[in-house]
């Protein structure tokens, strides 16, 4: 199979899951009006140019919606920015764009390659934050104080400027020690000490949320690697330093996010992360390694027994992480009420994983539509201006985001089990260790590590479970219908 078969395949995945593959003419001609000047709205805009904003994300990354700068403050408190490109700015509520956005509602990422939720003159350029260029954002700022808790935030307009698009791996790397530093840093004054501040201020936020229980997991998922244009492997693509910095920071801004229109009296979507329904197969996998959790789901004990297993087997840990993500489930976007004055907020919307009861994804409108939403109604709560959504639209976003959400993940695993049953068309016969990630009426499946894939346990897969390693022998692929089947060998 070559990629042009691979990307037809990807593009016959998004029609029968009820995605667009391509924009219609009508928003691609929209986008590249944008390039006009758009008339910005009410509400005073900051100027924030002059501060020593940067990125981090991968090396190939075109849509950046990120940036942060930090301040130091007595008592080893700190204030922190973290400004999202204005996205709205360039994609009016109702237009042609919009409608394909609110259809998809998220970048779609394949071993094909990536289905953008924006036209890429929009989120490759014109509302990407590339260095050195002027941008509009929403700027969420926070004080986190020095054990990590966020004691007040705030959140405003303002125009920024990217100074150094800087890399996960070039950054991790330096902070550990084992590569140079990056060259933006001897180019850029005061940029180190930035990436310093902001590798503590992580640890503060993050070793905050886990003394409530949040769960340090690190799975690894499948980077396709291409060689002349060729699919050559699927390998690991593990969490770094730096990725764990840019999340920490994210998750902080998407809590205030939350609680800005709590106090700003606006309704909101929410990300949801329910306690786990298969808690009893946790235990039991914390029983096999002499621990005894308890009976009903507890996020700050699961976090103590990961901890102590990432001490303990390192080598080991990804699968153990894997194992505990799929039996946590995936997450949900719900509509949150608006409070009346003085009301408590809406009880219920808390993120299990993250250990947060506050929490809306507001900080990659470039890829997230939800983030878009948001994005909208901060705007409209900067400037005193009307709710541009209902309480029952948001409600039917809501519900169609989680939708798309599992229909995006099911074409992206599907492109990457015909990538991966083309890789193994030789290979039938060859037996494999594997780790059991899904047992359900719908099929026993499991993972092996080279190359990185799934695949369905057609024979002796009785009694095996989530979490399980067991030696599985290839029985058939075919690269067509992504069909990748083993017996239990």
């Amino acid at each position: 199979m070559n990629p042009i078969n691979l990307h037809q395949l990807a593009v016959e995945a998004m029609r029968t899951r009820g995605l667009l593959p391509a924009f219609a003419p009508q928003a691609l001609q929209e986008a590249e009006d944008a390039r006009q000047a758009a008339p910005e709205r009410s509400g005073a805009i900051r100027d924030l140019r002059h501060m020593t904003w940067f990125s981090i994300d991968n090396d190939d990354t075109r849509d950046l919606d990120q940036l942060s700068v930090a301040e130091a403050l007595p008592d080893g408190a700190a204030r922190l920015l973290v400004a999202v490109a204005d996205v709205d700015t360039k994609v009016a509520p109702g237009s042609a764009v919009d409608g394909h956005a609110a259809a998809n509602t998220t970048s779609v990422y394949t071993a094909a390659g990536v289905f953008p939720m924006l036209p890429e003159v929009l989120s490759n350029d014109l509302t990407s934050l590339h260095q050195d260029q002027e941008r509009l954002a929403v700027v969420v700022e926070m004080q986190v104080e020095a054990d990590g808790t966020v004691s007040g935030s705030s959140v405003y307009r303002a125009r920024v400027v990217n100074r150094a698009k800087l890399t996960y791996d070039g950054v991790s790397a330096w902070l550990d020690g084992t590569a140079a530093a990056p060259p933006q840093l001897a180019s850029v004054d005061g940029l180190e000490h930035q990436l310093r501040l902001h590798d503590t201020l992580a640890s503060q936020l993050r070793q905050w949320r886990q003394t409530r229980g949040a769960l340090n997991v690190n799975p690894a998922s499948a980077r396709p690697v291409f060689e002349d244009g060729q699919l050559v492997d699927l390998r690991p693509d593990v969490k770094n330093r730096a990725m764990d910095l840019i999340a920490d920071l994210m998750i902080a801004a998407n809590g205030a996010t939350a609680r800005y229109l709590v106090e700003q009296g606006f309704p909101s979507l929410r990300r949801l992360l329910q306690a786990p329904r298969r808690w009893d197969r946790i235990v039991l996998l914390a029983a096999s390694h002499g621990v005894q959790l308890p009976a009903l789901p507890d996020a700050l004990a699961l976090d103590h027994f990961l901890n102590a297993r990432r001490l303990a087997d390192p080598a080991g840990f990804a699968d153990l992480s894997l194992a505990v993500v799929k039996l946590l489930g995936s997450g949900e976007y719900a509509a949150a009420p608006a409070a009346a004055a003085g009301a408590p907020a809406a009880t219920g919307m808390g993120h299990f994983g993250l250990a947060v009861n506050d929490y809306a994804h507001s900080t990659a409108p470039n890829r997230r539509f939800p983030d878009l939403v948001t994005q909208r109604l901060l705007k409209a709560a900067i400037a005193g201006e009307a709710l541009p959504y209902s309480a029952e639209q948001l409600a039917d976003i809501a519900k169609h985001c989680t939708l798309q959400e599992d229909n995006a993940s099911k074409v992206e695993r599907q492109v990457l089990k015909a990538a991966g049953a083309w890789l193994l068309h030789g290979r039938i016969g060859e037996v494999f260790d594997a780790i059991v990630t899904g047992a359900a009426p719908k099929g026993t499946f499991v993972r092996i590590s080279s190359p990185m894939l799934e695949g369905r346990v057609v024979r002796g897969f009785e009694g095996l479970d989530v979490g399980d390693t067991a030696r599985v022998r290839l029985l058939a692929v075919d690269a067509e219908k992504s069909f990748i089947d083993f017996e239990r060998a």
